[in-house]
């Protein structure tokens, strides 16, 4: 049977026009099963914290449970490229951070490459590290460390959760700007790292908000400076780095990463969650309680940030000669 040419186009657009409804269809009822949020690190830390409260928060929302699943191991490459290889359905998730942007280029060879690999979704909270001293150190602000540590050069210790790790570059920055000679001291994780500087066997750390809060309010611990360009709202009272040597800026950021092909409507519709999650008074105040900022961007924006991190960390561990090794 021959059809009018009317009415074959108007089955022929129709049809054009099925894989976009289906799409979008499924984007409506996403999530139908339970979703992974997988965290390249061990629990316990800020990235666990920040993954746990946002999984929270989509599993209300959505009604699916969305289960954190801490895959870590080879500088957070094993997690990360377990999301690389998974199927792009909005099923598999990654917690993204500034360890991705730093292993960009801290490692040589690595089986993905993560600008490319994995699509941005959503960013959660931007943290910023703490200089912290053990009380015996005598200096009482930046200028004061300086000074002490020109006094003392590589007599000072600082330690950090590993070679390559964000708060280990936070170091290695601040001792390039500021002029000053310390020897890097690399623990598995930023907990041991800490217990070290609670006993003295360290003198300083740039350590994460959320880990070293509580030992600076029960004064165990001293701060000398944040790590942001501006101030801490649960520190207040406490400099930045940058007020004493000018242009320094490093910090920790989190958000959420998919495998490449991921749908862009699921894609919208995580990150419209995410961002409500984040204009929530509730979740806000947990997450001032935590040292960090809300860092609500859409998923371009959220890209442009990444890509801007890869390229400063990546310049930073050139320019210093940081290795793996």
């Amino acid at each position: 049977m021959k059809l009018p040419r009317r009415k074959f186009l108007h089955l022929a657009a129709g049809a054009a026009a099925l894989p976009a409804v289906s799409r979008v269809a499924w984007a409506q009822t996403y999530p139908t099963r339970p979703v992974r949020l997988i965290v390249p690190v061990a629990p316990a830390g800020a990235s666990d914290i920040t993954a746990r409260l946002i999984g929270q928060w989509l599993s209300e929302r959505l009604g699916q449970p969305f289960i954190i699943e801490n895959r870590p191991g080879a500088g957070n490459s094993i997690g990360t490229e377990a999301v690389v290889r998974a199927p792009a359905d909005g099923y598999t998730l990654l917690l993204v951070g500034g360890f991705n942007a730093v292993n960009a280029t801290f490692y040589d060879k690595l089986n993905y490459n993560f600008i490319r690999d994995i699509a941005p979704v959503a960013s959660i909270v931007r943290t910023p590290f703490v200089m912290v001293v053990n009380p015996s150190v005598p200096a009482k602000s930046v200028p004061e460390f300086i000074a002490y540590a020109k006094a003392n050069p590589g007599r000072i210790t600082f330690g950090s959760a590993g070679i390559g790790g964000s708060n280990h570059l936070a170091g290695e920055l601040f001792k390039f700007m500021a002029g000053v000679n310390m020897v890097h001291v690399p623990y598995r994780g930023i907990a041991p790292a800490l217990n070290d500087l609670l006993g003295g066997q360290v003198q300083v750390t740039f350590a994460s908000m959320p880990s070293s809060i509580e030992y600076i309010s029960a004064g165990r611990l001293r701060a000398l400076a944040v790590t942001t360009v501006s101030r801490a709202e649960a520190l207040q009272d406490i400099p930045t780095v940058g007020e004493f040597v000018p242009g320094y800026e490093a910090s920790a950021w989190f958000g959420i990463g998919a495998p490449k092909a991921t749908p862009a409507e699921i894609i919208e519709k995580l990150n419209k969650e995410v961002n409500a999650a984040l204009a929530d008074p509730r979740m806000k105040a947990r997450i001032v309680d935590l040292g960090g900022d809300v860092l609500a961007l859409s998923p371009a924006d959220f890209g442009k940030l990444i890509a801007d991190e890869t390229e400063k960390w990546g310049k930073v561990i050139r320019a210093l000669n940081i290795k793996a090794d």
